[in-house]
C-alpha cells in the first residue's frame, strides 16, 4: 500500500480509502466489521462516511469498528454533513446552526473526540459561504475537527472558499471530493486543475461509475437485482456506446494483466494526476479484497493511450458528474452526450 499527502497537510493516507456507504443497508453489521478489518490489514488508513448513509447506521458501525482494540488512532476518519437529517427546514444545508449540531451528532455515533476530516457534502447558493467556512473553523478550534473538505464543489467555489478563507483568516479546505472514474472525466476539466493549483488532494468518489467499470455488466444486461439494468442505473444514467466500448477495452486490458477490470479502472483513477485516494465503496467481503487488489496493478503508457483514444481526457462517456450535482443541461445537450 502506497501512502500519499492530504494535500498540503502533514497528514499520510492510503492510496485507496474505504467508503462506508453501503454500512447499514446493503452490507450489513457483521459483513462491514468484516469489511473493515480487512481493510486495516492490507494497509489502509482512511475511512469514508457521511451521516445520511444508511439514515445515520454507517457512521454507528464505523464508530463500533473503529473502537475496538484502539483502532480509532490508526486511522484518518472523514465524514460529511450537509444532507437532511430530519423534517425541518433547518436540519439540513451548510448553515452555522446544522454544521454544529450534525457534527455533534456524528460524533456521539462514532464514538470519538474529533473528526480527522470533515467534509462539506455539497455546495450550497443559499448560505453565504463565509457562515459555513466560520462554523467549520470554529469546530477545528475546540479540537472537535482537524481538517476540513468539500464534497462536489465546482472548481469556481472551491476558489471561493479558499479566497473567503485568506481573507477572513480562516482554515482552509484540504481536498475536494468528486465523482471521478474513466466513464466521465468531467472533473479534469476545472476541479482537479483547481484543486492542483493549490494544494488541495482529490478523493474520487465513484471509480468504478456505480460498478459498471467491475466487468460484470454487458451490452445485453447484467446481474439480476444490480444497479445497472437495461443500460442504466438506479438514477437513471445511461450507459451510451461509447461507455461499452471503453468497458471492452478495460476487459482487454485487465486479460492481459491477470487483474479483474474493477482493478485495472481503479488503478487508472488512482494514477491520474492530482489524484489522492479513489474511494472504493464494497458491499461484500470479496468485492474489498478484490478491489484492493489494484495497488499491484500497473498501467503503462500504451494502455493509457488507449484509454484516452477512446474517452480522451475530459471526456463524458457516462454523465454522472453532472447527474450527481443535479446539473440540469438543456434537452438538446443531453442528447448529444447520451
Amino acid at each position: 500500500m502506497e501512502y500519499r499527502p492530504l494535500g498540503r497537510t502533514g497528514v499520510q493516507v492510503s492510496q485507496f480509502c474505504l467508503g462506508t456507504m453501503m454500512f447499514g443497508g446493503k452490507a450489513d453489521e457483521a459483513e462491514s466489521l468484516r469489511i473493515v478489518d480487512h481493510a486495516l490489514d492490507r494497509g489502509v488508513n482512511f475511512i469514508d462516511t457521511a451521516n445520511v448513509y444508511a439514515g445515520n447506521e454507517s457512521e454507528r458501525i464505523v464508530g463500533k469498528a473503529l473502537a475496538r482494540d484502539g483502532r480509532r488512532d490508526k486511522v484518518v476518519l472523514a465524514t460529511k454533513a450537509f444532507m437532511p437529517q430530519g423534517d425541518g427546514i433547518n436540519d439540513r444545508g451548510p448553515s452555522r446552526r446544522h454544521i454544529v449540531t450534525a457534527c455533534e451528532d456524528s460524533l456521539q455515533r462514532l464514538q470519538t473526540d474529533h473528526i480527522d476530516l470533515y467534509q462539506m457534502h455539497r455546495s450550497s447558493a443559499d448560505v453565504p459561504v463565509d457562515e459555513t467556512l466560520r462554523a467549520l473553523d470554529d469546530l477545528i478550534r475546540a479540537g472537535k475537527v482537524r481538517y476540513i473538505g468539500s464534497s462536489m464543489f465546482p472548481g469556481w467555489q472551491i476558489v471561493e472558499a479558499l479566497w473567503v478563507s485568506r481573507e477572513l483568516g480562516l482554515n482552509r479546505f484540504v481536498c475536494e471530493q468528486s465523482a471521478y472514474h474513466m466513464l466521465d472525466r468531467t472533473a479534469e476539466r476545472e476541479v482537479i486543475p483547481a484543486a492542483r493549483s493549490f494544494g488541495l488532494a482529490v478523493i474520487p468518489w465513484g471509480p468504478l461509475c456505480g460498478g459498471l467499470l467491475s466487468g460484470k455488466y454487458h451490452r445485453d444486461g447484467g446481474p439480476s437485482g444490480a444497479r445497472w439494468q437495461d443500460g442504466r442505473d438506479n438514477f437513471g444514467r445511461s450507459a451510451t456506446p461509447l461507455a461499452w466500448d471503453v468497458i471492452d477495452l478495460v476487459r482487454e486490458l485487465a486479460a492481459g494483466k491477470g487483474c479483474t477490470p474493477s482493478q485495472l479502472a481503479l488503478a487508472w483513477c488512482a494514477g491520474q494526476p492530482g489524484v489522492t485516494a479513489p474511494i472504493v465503496g464494497p458491499r461484500t467481503l470479496e468485492q474489498i479484497t478484490d478491489n484492493l487488489g489494484a495497488v499491484d496493478v500497473t498501467l503503462t503508457a500504451d494502455d493509457l493511450a488507449r484509454i484516452d483514444a477512446l474517452n480522451p481526457p475530459c471526456g463524458v462517456a457516462v454523465r454522472y458528474y453532472d447527474a450527481a450535482n443535479r446539473l440540469d443541461l438543456r434537452p438538446h445537450l443531453h442528447r448529444s452526450l447520451v
